[in-house]
């Protein structure tokens, strides 16, 4: 475990690591895996955590500072695809330390790979896809997807609910910036694959395909992320799940969008 300094309060004042025996198993494969495509690396990475712990609201580690905290041992939706892509990214690089992947985290969780305080991070999936497009980490492939239409959404879920988000309601001088964040991401051009389309669309899904649902909710993007992983035909979604309290890989990715009534379909980021 990478240094762990906390505050009189308890609370956790600086980066910090946590899951080293995780770390090293997965890195014991590293040899076997990194001559694969980046894809499937992270889809082997992201098998591996199956039945690791759901734990919600990983990142909200300090209402005080920002700092990019990395932990293997217990898992949301969006750590388990940032940490499956980010030790996939050290395999192919040849890395082998921990703060080699809190590096590769830090790059891709944060807008333009630096931390700046709380509004760096990027905290909607279509802005982590968007800048991480543009840092080169993946590719946006939503477009060009059979079916993909043009997301329509409004952007303000975090500014109209700022008692959900510790930083904000500590530092509420932060809610401005997260509004121009937003307005920008509003005028910002996405794209989706509706769920009646998804079925049709499974066949150019590729493992290590990081999904984002999109969700019904007003001002929200997406609701949930995963990976996808190819079985044959079928294209399966690997996720954090809150209901299982666990990581587990479900059915094809247009039968899990059936089961959920406040979901309008999948954006989708390819590793590169």
């Amino acid at each position: 475990m990478i240094s762990l300094l906390v505050g009189l309060l308890g609370q956790v004042t600086d980066v910090q690591f946590v899951g080293l025996k995780k770390f090293r198993t997965v890195l014991g494969q590293a040899q076997k895996l990194k001559s694969k495509p980046i894809g499937d690396i992270v889809g082997a990475v992201g098998l591996s955590f199956v039945e690791t712990p759901y734990v919600g609201w990983t990142l909200e580690r300090s209402a005080d500072k920002e700092f990019c905290f990395v932990t293997l041992d217990g898992l949301d939706c969006v750590t388990l695809f940032e940490s499956s892509l980010g030790l996939a990214r050290m395999i192919k690089q040849g890395q082998s330390r921990e703060s080699d992947l809190i590096a590769q985290i830090t790059k891709t969780r944060y807008r333009n790979g630096v931390v700046s305080g709380y509004p760096s991070r990027l905290h909607y999936t279509s802005d982590w896809i968007y800048d991480n497009d543009r840092k080169g980490t993946v590719k946006d492939v939503s477009a060009i997807l059979p079916g993909a239409i043009a997301l329509e959404k409004t952007f303000s879920f975090m500014s109209q609910h700022t008692d959900t988000y510790r930083q904000l309601k500590a530092h509420p001088e932060l809610i401005e910036v997260i509004k121009r964040d937003e307005a920008r991401l509003s005028k910002t051009q996405f794209s989706y694959v509706p769920t009646a389309s998804v079925e049709a669309a499974e066949g150019s899904l590729m493992t290590g395909d990081i999904i984002g649902i999109v969700t019904k909710t007003e001002g929200m993007d997406c609701s949930h992320t995963g990976l996808i992983i190819r079985e044959g035909k079928r294209a399966r979604f690997l996720h954090a799940s809150s209901v299982a309290k666990k990581v587990m890989l479900d059915g094809p990715i247009s039968e899990y969008l059936k089961r959920s009534d406040k979901s309008l379909g999948i954006m989708v980021a390819r590793p590169k």
